[in-house]
């Protein structure tokens, strides 16, 4: 078995009060390439919900005072540990997920963004004062709001960014003064037990963070549902989330799921950019992105043109082990979804649809593939792939692809290449997304920014500053002076 991750033992995963835990039942982590073990993780059940909850509560209830500038001290120790083991991060990112190396590295420094930017959130979360002398009533009275933390977070991450999503969770929870019990995607838990680690490395007090790992099925209901949790993050599929929402009771809630990412191409664009980034966007970590390139609506006059192009691109792509630095797309994050996406294909090809690359599967491994004539009613089209799979559409109306953009249930960003100011403005106001980039691909995003959802499978934002601000509340201190 390969040693993949430094705490304490492969099977000792679970953490709780400061303490790395080994518990009964375990699991094994695969890499998807080959399937081979890469290491085994305990398997946590509602006993250890119990445990991590109390201990996270004791610990909020002790810290909950620590000076900010202890926080930003935890943090931007922990972004020098992970800056300083980048290769080890994403090696491990690398094996768990078969994210290709490169993609994990420049995941890796993202984690270290966040983490600082998290750092830095930490000293400006502040109130304001108020006039209360606004209104008869409040003479000789002073007074001012304040950011608090909420107490105990509970915070579920996926296995598609298994290190800055884990990150996302943990950054903006500590900055704000919370404690933390974190649950790792059970497909990829390591590197976010590498970053607790280096958390705890940091000064993180014992029980400030805990960390259960294993089956979701066996003790998440417990977790999201224990009356100690204030709130509950969570990154992932529909069909979870909606028995979180059942469970959790009356807490605050932050989600981010699903998303069909359009694209409009104008023919007054720059055709290699478009074609370079909307290549980029669809096959970026293999295309298990929620904001990658999905739907792409091409103007017709430039259609031909942008289809040729952005096959011959994809076909260059180099299909392998996510390990070589050569590889631009590894496997999937197992052999089952790999299938899946195989068979939306074939359902779309008899359909009608027509395939211009790819449509190839190799054990885990699907190969980047676009198609065009599909119908609306095609899960690639309606559903989220999730996948390297693009559609491709020609439109002679603005409107008429704007309505097909903003068809999708799901929304989380949009992009829209073009020359025109007035275009790009116009798609700006009239997707129905929560961000639109602009001659840009739709899997742009800056941890600073604002990120969320439109539609379905959004409540609350992320984007460290905005999510410190999702995981606090507000705290007045009123006071009425004798100044006479």
């Amino acid at each position: 078995m390969q040693a993949a991750i430094k705490y304490p033992s492969a099977a000792a995963s679970l953490l709780i009060n400061g303490q790395w835990l080994a518990s009964s039942a375990s699991m094994q982590i695969h890499n998807p390439f080959n399937n081979e073990v890469i290491s085994e993780v305990s398997c946590a059940d509602d006993r250890h919900v119990l445990q991590a909850v109390k201990s996270a509560r004791q610990a909020f209830e002790k810290h909950r005072f620590v000076p900010s500038a202890e926080r930003t001290a935890w943090l931007k120790g922990a972004a020098n540990l992970v800056q300083q083991r980048l290769e080890d991060f994403a090696r491990t990112i690398a094996l768990e997920t078969g994210k290709p190396i490169q993609a994990a590295r420049k995941e890796v420094r993202r984690c270290v963004n966040t983490l600082n930017l998290s750092a830095e959130e930490a000293t400006r979360l502040c109130g304001e004062t108020l006039r209360f002398d606004s209104f008869a009533g409040g003479e000789q009275r002073i007074g001012y709001y304040e950011q608090v933390p909420l107490g105990v977070i509970a915070a579920i991450t996926p296995f598609n960014d298994p290190l800055n999503l884990a990150a996302h969770k943990l950054g903006p929870a500590l900055a704000a003064g919370n404690a933390v019990v974190l649950k790792p995607s059970q497909q990829a838990p390591l590197s976010a037990l590498m970053l607790v680690q280096a958390l705890l490395e940091s000064g993180l007090p014992p029980g400030q963070v805990n960390v259960l790992t294993g089956y979701a099925r066996e003790f998440a209901q417990a977790l999201v549902g224990h009356k100690d949790v204030a709130m509950v993050t969570y990154t992932g599929g529909e069909a979870s989330a909606e028995i979180i929402a059942k469970n959790a009771g009356i807490k605050k809630l932050a989600m981010e799921l699903g998303a069909n990412s359009p694209v409009l191409v104008m023919d007054d664009c720059n055709l290699q950019k478009a074609v370079e980034a909307c290549v980029s966007g669809a096959y970026w970590a293999v295309g298990q992105n929620c904001i990658g390139v999905q739907r792409i609506y091409i103007q017709r006059s430039l259609y031909g043109a942008f289809k040729q192009a952005f096959v011959e691109q994809t076909a260059r792509l180099k299909v392998g082990s996510q390990l070589l630095d050569d590889t631009d797309i590894g496997p999937m994050i197992n052999e089952r979804e790999a299938i899946r996406i195989e068979q939306w294909v074939e359902q779309a090809l008899a359909n009608g649809a027509n395939l211009l690359v790819g449509g190839k599967r190799d054990g885990a491994c699907y190969y980047p593939t676009a198609l065009d004539n599909l119908k609306d009613s095609d899960r690639l089209v309606c559903q989220e792939a999730f996948g390297p799979v693009v559609s491709l559409f020609a439109f002679d109306d603005l409107d008429q692809a704007l309505a097909q953009a903003n068809s999708a249930e799901f929304s989380i960003h949009g992009a829209v290449f073009t020359s025109n100011l007035n275009t790009a403005m116009k798609v700006s106001r009239e997707l129905d997304v929560a961000g639109v980039m602009v001659n840009d691909s739709t899997d742009y995003r800056l941890d600073a920014m604002p990120f969320g959802g439109a539609k379905r499978g959004s409540l609350g934002r992320e984007g460290v500053k905005f999510a410190v601000r999702e995981m606090s509340q507000t705290k007045v201190m009123c006071m009425q002076l004798d100044l006479d």
